[in-house]
């Protein structure tokens, strides 16, 4: 079954210290999907530069359908400027006032959000007015089938408590890592372990599934009172961008597959464990990963039957 997979919001470019690399959640999201077996697109703006016409070469080349991806005559296509520091974590350096931040409803955007098995969005293109009520109303517009992913991604000053709220009310299931839970935890007064901190996010927001990754730690997985953990193994880090985005595309297809949980944590690890060992946040993907994939494809999956088991 070829799953149909949208991310919303920023595409952009990482300004690595090794080169430029195509950046952004959705992005990544969407890329990782599609190299994992979905029909993939995104959700997002750029400018009137050469820095979006190399996006939307990239994205042919990709795979991507690229028959959401607006253009602005004004605003400039988004940047980020990426350090890294001693223990190639990246810092970053997000640039404001770019198409992204006047992402708008169009037909071609609602008519990929109603056909979706799963949209991903996060809170950094929600910083400004007109993107973040755009990408509420297209995440509001999703079938009640589908697997509406909040992968929170909290970066610096762009994210407030409304955003937040408003964002993990329209979703079903949530993607934080291990930094993110301490804001959330003071954010909604949420106390004890963090199994407990999790629980209670679920339960509030009537989440059907929450996962947690923690870095070498590995990753955790929460779903109707059931926890899974996967310890993660050691390897040479190269940097860390665009790994979480792509444990999120693993996450999501595994979901859609209705693969076993614990083979869904294990095998998003792996895909994010190969990540952090390339050189930015869209590599090219082991082909062993991809075929362990597509040999579920043919499976009878949906993403009405995977909410339904939720439920369960």
């Amino acid at each position: 079954m070829n799953f149909k997979i949208v991310g919303i919001g920023e595409v952009l470019w990482d300004l690595l210290p090794s080169g430029r690399q195509l950046g952004g959640a959705p992005g990544n999201f969407a890329y990782h999907a599609h190299a994992l077996g979905a029909s993939a697109c995104v959700i997002t703006r750029v400018g009137a530069d050469d820095f979006g016409r190399d996006i939307r070469q990239r994205f042919e080349e990709q795979g991507i359908a690229d028959g959401t991806l607006q253009v602005d005559e004004t605003a400039p296509t988004g940047t980020v400027t990426v350090t890294l520091s001693e223990k190639r974590n990246p810092n970053y350096i997000i640039h404001e006032n770019v198409a992204w931040d006047r992402l708008e409803v169009t037909p071609p955007a609602l008519k990929a959000i109603r056909e979706a098995d799963a949209i991903c969005f996060g809170s950094l293109a929600q910083r400004g007015e007109i993107s973040r009520t755009a990408i509420q109303r297209l995440v509001s517009a999703a079938s009640a089938s589908s697997l509406r992913v909040f992968d929170i991604n909290l970066r610096q000053k762009y994210f407030s408590r409304e955003v937040i709220e408003q964002s993990l009310r329209l979703a079903n299931v949530l993607k934080l890592n291990d930094g993110e839970l301490p804001f959330l935890a003071t954010m909604f007064d949420l106390s004890g372990s963090t199994q407990n901190q999790i629980e209670t996010l679920a339960r509030k927001f009537s989440l059907q599934l929450v996962a947690l990754t923690r870095g070498p730690a590995g990753s955790l997985l929460f779903k109707a009172g059931q926890w899974l953990d996967n310890p993660s193994v050691p390897i040479k880090i190269v940097d860390t961008v665009g790994a979480g985005d792509s444990f999120t595309a693993a996450l999501v297809m595994g979901l859609l597959q209705k693969m076993e949980l614990d083979e869904i944590n294990a095998l998003a690890d792996e895909v994010a464990r190969y990540v952090c060992s390339c050189v930015g946040a869209t590599p090219p993907l082991p082909k062993s990963i991809c075929e362990r994939f597509a040999s579920r494809l043919p499976a009878p999956a949906t993403a009405e039957s995977f909410i339904a088991a939720l439920r369960v």
